[in-house]
């Protein structure tokens, strides 16, 4: 599976650890009268899509913060040497990070890198160490 950004769920807990200026996209929905639309990726950040709207007065819209891949990576490796694995020729992907030869901590499997890198920021947070 191809995934090119953290989901909703995802999104929504690294908004309460990560900067939301680290997001290079966003989640977003619109209210049409009474209805809200469901949520969907804009490639954009969320400090520029809230511009985009409020230039064209836009109202009674929702953003979410949402991180690519590579943000995720950055964010990570500002302080650590991260290592992607792919497991048996599969497409399970895991992350390892090393902070000398053996690595400190590794991910469960996962059939895209999106998933191991959230994994991996919020075993770090846990960890008070991003």
């Amino acid at each position: 599976m191809n995934k090119a950004y953290t989901d909703i769920e995802q999104s929504k807990k690294l908004a309460e650890i990560l900067p939301k200026e680290s997001a290079d996209a966003c989640w977003t929905n619109h209210r049409f009268s009474n209805i809200l639309s469901s949520w969907r990726i804009e490639s954009t950040s969320p400090t520029e899509y809230k511009n985009l709207l409020d230039y064209y007065h836009v109202q009674g819209y929702l953003i979410e913060p949402a991180w690519s891949l590579a943000a995720l990576q950055d964010i990570i490796q500002i302080n650590y040497k991260l290592e992607k694995t792919f497991l048996d020729q599969s497409d399970y992907c895991t992350y390892s990070l090393y902070d000398s030869d053996e690595p400190t901590f590794r991910t469960f499997e996962y059939d895209n890198p999106v998933d191991a890198c959230v994994e991996m920021i919020l075993k770090l947070h846990e960890q008070k160490l991003l």
